[in-house]
């Protein structure tokens, strides 16, 4: 059996408005060759085989998904309904994949729920996305299956995370709504406004290289920023649907993780000491490709991001889209892995490249 892994897709109503005009909230523009990648593994000599797709968090950014032009945090069944409908009315071309892919034989898909997708908890958006791509999908937190162990990653982080049993309350009118995380309600009320003026704002690594650019070549926006973070401190220190979670330690906590951009090989290897079960672990969130290998067989993998990510590195100093996916082949017998590698996907006339080959020397 294969697992294919991908995640952090981002995917919002579409490039353009109905009006043409471009939506700066959209990240991912790569629908064609998704379609091209499921077609691959479920055709021709992977036509029979058993493959499992997971989509790893935060497939679709529910977040950056306004509904009649209003972004709120009030995000409850209803309002979530809305924003999936529309994200597949923007992307038509990413659900066929999906449907053709579960159309053919032996094939498997399941969604882990991450924090720009965390609305996919309501059981009504779940309905909505399996009617449209016209087979059962599971949704899930996290997966361990034949010793591969699956989650998004945001748990690891204070300011992305809620407590599972605290993870809806009650909002205006008795109805469910989501309680949402210091980040996720940064992401609704302030990252919109200033990506009006900086689209590629919540993009850009590393944070802290274009932080200080920003306050010695672009002061103005620099100060916009500040402005803006006090103004949401203020904010939801007042609101009582955004207090919640809102606490001076999650704020020092945020702040951090603006300007640092955590690897979490270390929380991997926690999981691998802890899970007998486990041999291989697999993770999102950073928009960071990378892999780690650990003594005993065991190992770690972060799928990264199908974005552009906008770089000021100096040493790299560019723009860099790696369509990158984490490929494990499970032995269909005996359940041990054979090879776990990281690939990335470039089309059609030239489908991959093993960034990472982790082949495991066994007789079967």
């Amino acid at each position: 059996m294969l697992i294919l892994v991908v995640s952090d897709f981002h995917i919002g109503r579409g490039r353009y408005f109905k009006n043409g005009q471009l939506n700066i909230m959209e990240d991912f523009c790569e629908d064609e060759r998704f379609h091209e990648f499921l077609n691959y593994y479920s055709s021709g000599k992977f036509y029979l085989k058993h493959i499992h797709l997971v989509l790893n968090g935060d497939i679709l950014n529910l977040l950056h998904v306004d509904i009649d032009g209003i972004f709120t945090h009030i995000i409850d069944e209803e309002i979530t309904i809305k924003a999936v409908r529309s994200v597949i009315a923007g992307h038509k071309n990413f659900f066929d994949a999906l449907t053709m892919f579960l159309s053919r034989p032996n094939k498997k898909i399941s969604y882990i729920i991450g924090n720009h997708d965390a609305a996919m908890a309501f059981e009504g958006a779940q309905r909505v996305f399996r009617q449209e791509v016209g087979g059962a999908i599971d949704f899930l937190f996290s997966l361990t299956v034949d010793g591969v162990h699956i989650e998004h990653g945001q748990r690891f982080e204070a300011a992305n995370s809620v407590p599972t049993k605290n993870y809806f309350i009650s909002g205006p009118n008795g109805k469910k709504i989501l309680n949402l995380p210091w980040a996720s309600l940064f992401g609704i009320l302030v990252i919109p406004k200033l990506k009006k003026e900086r689209p590629y704002l919540d993009k850009i690594r590393p944070m802290a290289a274009y932080v200080k650019w920003c306050f010695f070549h672009d002061f103005p926006f620099f100060y916009k920023m500040v402005k803006k973070i006090l103004w949401y401190v203020v904010k939801t220190k007042s609101s009582y649907y955004t207090r919640t979670n809102r606490n001076f330690k999650t704020t020092v906590k945020l702040l951090k993780q603006i300007t640092l951009y955590p690897r979490y090989g270390r929380f991997a290897k926690r999981i691998l000491s802890k899970r007998k079960d486990v041999h291989t672990v697999i993770m999102g969130h950073t928009h960071i490709a990378e892999w780690r290998k650990y003594p005993e067989g065991k190992y770690y993998f972060n799928s990264g991001s199908w974005n552009v990510i906008p770089s000021v590195d100096v040493a790299q100093h560019e723009d860099v889209l790696k369509l990158t996916y984490i490929l494990v082949d499970i032995h269909s017998k005996t359940g041990t892995l054979r090879e776990a590698n990281m690939n990335t996907w470039y089309g059609k006339w030239r489908p991959f490249k093993e960034e990472v080959s982790s082949t495991i020397q066994k007789k079967y």
